[in-house]
């Protein structure tokens, strides 16, 4: 197909591939003439998944191209692939200094061994949470975060269903597109199961107005 048809079946304007192309996020297509190239579903494919990563997963251009690179990349194994974007798409939050702090980076360490998460220090995710154990502290929260081992249980389950769903592609560049958008949709679809089985435990234990 022409670059016309690639927009038309993508829905990506023209001057966007070109831009696309031009940046290494989609590889050229296969010259038919001069100045002509013809596409195909790998460029489909291709469109779509930046498209994706870039509407919804919220990376810039630059990101997506050094994701694109190591996704080309044979040297890059599929484990490393899959760390890689889940870091692109996780938020680091420094937390703000305070007393509580190093005694939440202890905890949290404490937790990790329990659970066997390994080598989590230098994870933004980390970073976050160890913020966010400080200010609980801070304000006198102490009873949300005894249930942490509880919470890390759950997250543990909820890591496992998203591995199982990964390891059923068999395919890099989809398992990407799964790891990046299911990592942000994932997390808006867990807050919102969350709220209803708040809900239903409510209703349960305290019952109906």
């Amino acid at each position: 197909m022409r670059m016309a048809e690639l927009s038309t079946d993508t829905g990506v304007p023209v001057p966007t591939i070109k831009y696309y192309l031009r940046e290494g996020l989609l590889p050229p297509g296969r010259p038919v003439g001069r100045n002509q190239a013809d596409y195909g579903p790998a460029h489909v494919r291709r469109l779509k998944l930046v498209r994706a990563l870039a509407e919804y997963g919220g990376l810039s251009i630059a990101a997506i191209g050094e994701l694109v690179r190591y996704l080309e990349d044979p040297g890059v194994s599929d484990n490393n692939l899959l760390g890689l974007g889940q870091l692109m798409v996780t938020s680091r939050q420094e937390p703000q200094p305070g007393p509580h702090v190093e005694r939440a980076r202890r905890a949290l360490d404490e937790l990790c061994a329990r659970q066997g998460w390994k080598d989590m220090g230098e994870h933004p995710a980390y970073t976050t949470l160890v913020g966010v154990m400080a200010s609980l502290e801070d304000l006198g929260h102490e009873s949300m975060l005894a249930s942490l081992p509880a919470y890390a249980e759950a997250a543990e389950m909820i890591a496992e269903a998203d591995m199982r769903v990964v390891g059923d592609l068999g395919d890099r560049e989809r398992t990407l597109e799964v790891v990046v958008l299911g990592t942000l949709m994932g997390d808006t679809m867990l807050t919102a199961l969350r709220r209803l089985a708040q809900a239903n435990v409510a209703l349960r234990r305290y019952g109906a107005d």
